[in-house]
């Protein structure tokens, strides 16, 4: 069983045994009924990418390639606009259109108004060492500016270290919350992505991920999925996410990403509601 897998079913367990139900919830079904969520808290967990340990679990099915080209939409195109998310071939985003298609000024928006991409790059180039490497998207001005969901996966820590003659990128990423059926996987698997653009930007060698996650989730109606998914069988096998080239972060695309032993990895039985 691979790390992923590992963490997966740990964190299922821990939520269906242990997890606390929470109250007087915000999001709510199709239907309107409040959309409950069983949770636990400050969920971490550590992969060495240079070491081939990746966040691919085998346990279903993660539209890996569509997971990364919201990476393209926030931090390459900095747009809130769902029209450029659909020409990337995404269209979750859809159900948090605030009514003049967009998602107000949140993610790509925020990215744009803070410069805050191109600060890093310059700023991991020119001062790699340094401690304050941080990407924030939660920014109380764009927060109070439009409505909009808060952003959940909302900030990322970035270091340098060197071994030997090699040059590491370690990357943390911060999550406020996380609905885990539906992004538990994808929000890994896009940042990972993310760290070895940028690694590549910068012709260094994608060094630790790690992902800490304040409150990790499962939905009332998502809880039948969650118990099938932990008495699955894994496959013992190692996803590999391969980025081919070293370009400037802005040029990379979906063709330049390579994804292999994903092959027999179930898909759900039956596909999620989304809780908005």
């Amino acid at each position: 069983m691979n790390k992923a897998d590992q963490y997966f079913k740990q964190n299922l367990r821990e939520v269906l045994e242990h997890g606390t139900w929470d109250e007087n919830p915000r999001p709510k079904w199709g239907d309107g009924t409040p959309a409950r969520s069983k949770f636990i808290t400050q969920v971490t967990e550590k992969y060495d990418i240079a070491a081939g340990e990746f966040p691919i679990p085998t346990l279903r099915n993660t539209a890996v390639k569509t997971g990364i080209k919201e990476i393209f939409w926030i931090y390459q195109d900095q747009s809130n606009s769902l029209a450029d998310a659909h020409a990337r071939g995404i269209t979750w985003w859809d159900e948090w259109d605030i009514g003049d298609g967009t998602i107000g000024n949140r993610y790509g928006a925020t990215v744009k108004q803070y410069d805050l991409m191109n600060k890093l790059l310059n700023g991991l180039k020119n001062d790699p060492f340094s401690r304050r490497h941080i990407i924030d998207l939660y920014q109380e001005e764009c927060l109070r500016e439009t409505k909009g969901l808060n952003p959940c996966a909302y900030s990322t820590l970035w270091s340098v270290r060197n071994v030997g003659e090699e040059m590491f990128l370690d990357v943390t990423l911060v999550q406020r919350s996380q609905d885990y059926l539906m992004a538990s996987s994808i929000n890994k698997i896009q940042f990972s992505a993310m760290q070895m653009m940028v690694a590549g930007h910068l012709g260094y060698r994608p060094g630790n991920f790690v992902h800490f996650v304040q409150n990790l989730h499962i939905y009332d109606r998502h809880i039948e999925a969650a118990e099938q998914l932990l008495v699955t069988e894994s496959l013992n096998t190692q996803p590999i996410l391969k980025l081919n080239v070293q370009k400037n972060f802005y040029d990379y695309t979906i063709d330049d990403f390579e994804v292999t032993g994903t092959e027999g990895i179930p898909k759900l039985k039956e596909k999620l509601e989304i809780a908005v």
